[in-house]
């Protein structure tokens, strides 16, 4: 089959200069994290989740109020701590004496992006019911079942330097998340802007440029965003390097890989490599895209033995090895 390339990078610009804007006015209330919104947009035209670790002051929470804003969609925040009821989440039935009869109050889980601040601070039964939502998209209360009005993006953050009283996210909630994408310090000439621009004000709140509408057709758009099956096929390796490591040259993996990524993590990095070939205002996939976005894809999703732990080696360090060995396409 012939792919018209000129048409089809018309198409996708045509819908992704609606994004432009919104990622113009996010930038305009955060300075960098340029890599953090472009992870934050791919979850969301993929209507996947993202996982942010990072130490506490990189703006995670106010790029994602800033990225709510610019789509004009409902934002809540919800700070996780260790008594923190499911209720507290999804909402419960209250009682009315007034007409002797139980009425539905729905919880903050109920809004179109959600920021689960410190997820790993709340117990089981919290985490089990934050995980219903973000897989079913929908909320269990009184026995009746409320779906949860779309676009719906649930984005957790970490404390990668504190574990003292928090519970672990489970390995079947870890692969739920889309994404698990590391937030870093800005840089020296960005620190200074953020200095100079914040020293006597408080950010500014950020106005909507976009429409939740928008997002579901630019979700559409995406779809239509050309990947060869060779390109497939590379992903499909990528993700089964993991698993298999001596089948790729990677013996030296192997004491080292408990176990590989899901098969999840083969559908996610192809739907977030024509994402990323979308913002870029391309109709058709790159090797490139598959190798930027898979560390984000699947960092969260290995787990190592505690051979690697002893041997300090990361999970970021084994996709490092599978990038240079899985040969490109």
């Amino acid at each position: 089959m012939t792919v018209d390339i000129e048409a089809m990078n018309a198409r996708v610009r045509a819908k992704a200069q609606a994004l432009d804007a919104v990622r113009a006015e996010v930038a305009r209330v955060i300075v960098g994290q340029e890599r953090l919104l472009e992870r934050l947009l791919i979850a969301l035209l993929c209507n996947g989740h993202v996982l942010l670790e990072g130490v506490p002051g990189l703006a995670k929470s106010l790029a994602v109020s800033a990225l709510a804003r610019a789509i004009d969609v409902r934002f809540v925040r919800i700070q996780f701590t260790p008594d923190l009821l499911p209720a507290d989440l999804l909402g419960t039935l209250v009682f009315n004496p007034r007409d002797g009869d139980f009425h539905v109050r729905k919880g903050p889980i109920f809004a179109n992006l959600v920021l689960a601040d410190e997820v790993n601070r709340a117990p089981a039964k919290v985490q089990s019911a934050l995980l219903e939502a973000m897989q079913e998209r929908q909320v269990s209360i009184g026995g009746t079942t409320y779906p949860l009005e779309e676009p719906f993006m649930v984005l957790a953050t970490q404390n990668p330097i504190e574990h003292e009283g928090t519970y672990p996210l489970p390995e079947a909630q870890l692969d739920r998340f889309m994404l698990k994408t590391l937030v870093d310090y800005p840089s020296r000439a960005e620190e200074q802007e953020i200095l100079e621009r914040y020293l006597d004000r408080e950010p500014e709140p950020g106005r909507p440029v976009a429409s939740a509408q928008t997002v579901l057709e630019a979700r559409e758009a995406v779809k239509d965003v050309h990947m060869e099956p060779k390109l497939k096929d590379y992903a499909l390796h990528l993700v089964r390097a993991t698993r298999e490591p001596g089948r790729y040259r990677l013996e030296a993996l192997e004491p080292l890989i408990a176990y590989g990524a899901s098969p999840r993590a083969t559908i996610y990095l192809a739907r977030a490599a024509r994402a990323k070939a979308f913002l870029a205002g391309r109709g058709y996939v790159l090797p490139e895209d598959i190798k930027d976005v898979a560390p984000d894809v699947l960092r969260h999703r290995i787990v190592l033995t505690y051979e690697a732990e002893a041997e300090e080696v990361t999970a970021d360090e084994v996709i490092r090895r599978v990038l240079s060995a899985v040969p490109l396409p």
